[in-house]
This record gives C-alpha cells, sequence and structure tokens, in this order.
C-alpha cells in the first residue's frame, strides 16, 4: 500500500486544484485505487451515467492507471469517470495497435466531495491487470468550469502532456 503525489504538467497550470494524491491498496483478488483531488471547488465532475464502458472518456476530468509489464512494449490504459464510465484499452507498443481490454468484472467507481477533496475510489478485479512485475503510471486530467484543463502523471516527458510517454511509467510494483 502507498500513496503518490502527481506531479502538475508546468504548461497547463489549474486555477483552483492544488494537489492531485493516489492510494494503491491490494486486497486479496481486488486492486483499489483512490485518487485526492485537493481543490475541486471548480471541478467539471461528470454526470452520473452508470457504470459501463466508454470511449474518450479523457476529454473531461478523468483518472487513469496505465500498467505495463517491465521489459515489454506492450501496456493496459485504464479510464475511470467520476460518472462510473470506464474504459480498458490493450496497446501492442507506444500509442500503437489499439483495441478494447478485456475485462470479466467491471471496474466499480465511486466519487465523493468533501469540504477540501475531491475522491474518486476505483475497485478492480486483479485478473484484468497484465502479468507481474509492472511499470506503472498514475495521471489525471481535471477540467475546471471556466474550461481550464490540467493534467497530472507521476513523472513528465518533454513537450505535450503524453500519459503514454515512458518517462510517466515512473514506477513499479514493488514501490506501489
Amino acid at each position: 500500500m502507498g500513496t503518490h503525489r502527481l506531479a502538475l504538467h508546468p504548461d497547463f497550470p489549474p486555477r483552483s486544484v492544488r494537489g492531485v494524491e493516489v492510494q494503491w491498496v491490494e486486497t486479496g483478488n481486488a486492486l483499489r485505487l483512490r485518487y485526492r483531488v485537493d481543490g475541486h471547488q471548480d471541478l467539471v465532475i461528470p454526470p452520473f451515467a452508470g457504470r459501463g464502458r466508454a470511449d474518450e472518456l479523457w476529454r473531461t476530468t478523468c483518472f487513469e492507471l496505465y500498467l505495463q509489464p517491465c521489459g515489454e512494449t506492450d501496456y493496459v490504459e485504464f479510464n475511470f469517470s467520476p460518472s462510473q464510465r470506464w474504459a480498458a484499452y490493450d496497446f501492442e507498443d507506444y500509442r500503437a495497435g489499439m483495441r478494447e481490454h478485456p475485462l470479466s468484472a467491471e471496474p466499480v467507481g465511486e466519487a465523493a466531495t468533501g469540504e477540501r477533496l475531491f475522491v474518486q475510489d476505483v475497485l478492480l478485479d486483479m485478473a484484468a491487470l497484465p502479468p507481474r512485475p509492472w511499470a506503472i503510471g498514475f495521471s489525471a486530467i481535471l477540467e475546471e468550469a471556466d474550461g481550464t484543463i490540467s493534467y497530472w502523471a507521476l513523472s513528465h516527458g518533454q513537450g505535450r502532456p503524453d500519459f503514454h510517454h515512458p518517462d510517466c511509467f515512473a514506477l513499479t510494483d514493488a514501490e506501489a
């Protein structure tokens, strides 16, 4: 179990968001992720849409997990929306060979807003994950009411935000 602070992409500062953390907890056959956003008062929170697969969740507030088996070029991308919609994709290589990642059980998401924090909890069946060991990338796209979008990750590569970039896979499962 560990908590990891995400770094803001310097070219896309937020207006009110002050920080993002992700907590990783493995419990039996499940992985629980808790994304915490500090400074959520202007955060655009997609309305409840019910559980189900959906594309292009990253166009507004969305939380992501990337897992790449160490030493491999293929990886899996998971997207989690506060609306409870989710997406999962397999890639053969950097941004290549994208296809839907099959899941035997849908991820379960739950969003909550407190006085200071917005929390997105996700429960993911461990059977949905690729073989270990992993390189891990956490990320978040946060949209604010005025249209400001900020990009958060464990680490960023050079240039525009790109969560598929190898620099973003900045953690191993032994460190998670």
